[in-house]
């Protein structure tokens, strides 16, 4: 490990809490069999690791970020994760900002829970191509890689805060019926966006594919609807 390395795990480890750690391995599923088999946890708060990414971002180098991102600590890779997102929204020059997109694209291997791909998809990704094609979500959406769908869902995100819904609706319909209930949530947290700007388009959206989302995710995308309408789409009366 490079001092830099070093000095920021042990800064996380400092700040660790043993309980916390022991905590977070059930929370995350990190047992045989489940989606964050092998994890280990340092027992560190997200904000604490916010804090500690800010100071690193100023200085941090890829080839740091990058050994950050790698290691077997979750808190190491959320920290470097953090620190890359508050990189990329300093920079400004386009080619600069895309050397930071590719190298995120590099280390998808890494981004492997969902609060790692929740806290920097949407803000590096989501954020280059708002305004440019987007194929390479589709792409992401196509493969069988479950980290990949999710960073494909939710960085749609942004565009969704932007008022745009048009891609963010067309990844919803081709993940809709993904097998993991973490990409259920995922697409039906979306869908509750989408409803929260505009209720008009995720009113009839839902119409169309209602009866074919899975249930965890349609009970997210009308979380926020009137209790009488959820009700008659939880019923199947709509």
């Amino acid at each position: 490990m490079s001092p830099e390395a070093e000095a920021v795990f042990l800064w996380l480890k400092d700040v660790g809490n043993s309980e916390k750690a022991a905590f977070l391995q059930g929370f995350f599923k990190t047992g045989p069999g489940e989606y964050g088999e092998g994890d280990l946890f340092l027992g560190v708060t997200v904000p604490q690791q916010r804090k500690i990414a800010k100071v690193i971002s100023k200085d941090a180098t890829l080839p740091q970020l990058s050994e950050l991102i790698q290691h077997r600590y979750h808190e190491m890779r959320l920290t470097g994760l953090l620190a890359l997102v508050y990189q990329f929204e300093k920079t400004k020059p386009e080619a600069d900002r895309k050397l930071l997109v590719d190298f995120y694209l590099e280390h998808l291997d890494y981004i492997n829970n969902w609060d790692l791909v929740d806290t920097s998809c949407s803000q590096v990704l989501g954020s280059f191509y708002w305004k440019k094609e987007k194929s390479l979500f589709f792409s992401l959406a196509e493969s069988t890689h479950l980290w990949s769908q999710r960073i494909a869902m939710i960085s749609s995100f942004y565009w969704i805060r932007k008022g745009e819904f048009t891609d963010a609706l067309a990844l919803a319909d081709k993940l809709k019926n993904h097998p993991h209930d973490l990409m259920h949530k995922a697409v039906g947290w979306m869908l509750r966006e989408v409803g929260k700007r505009n209720f008009e388009v995720a009113y009839e959206f839902l119409l169309v594919h209602y009866r074919t989302l899975p249930r965890t995710a349609l009970r997210y995308a009308i979380e926020r609807f009137p209790e009488e309408l959820r009700q008659d789409f939880l019923k199947g009366r709509v």
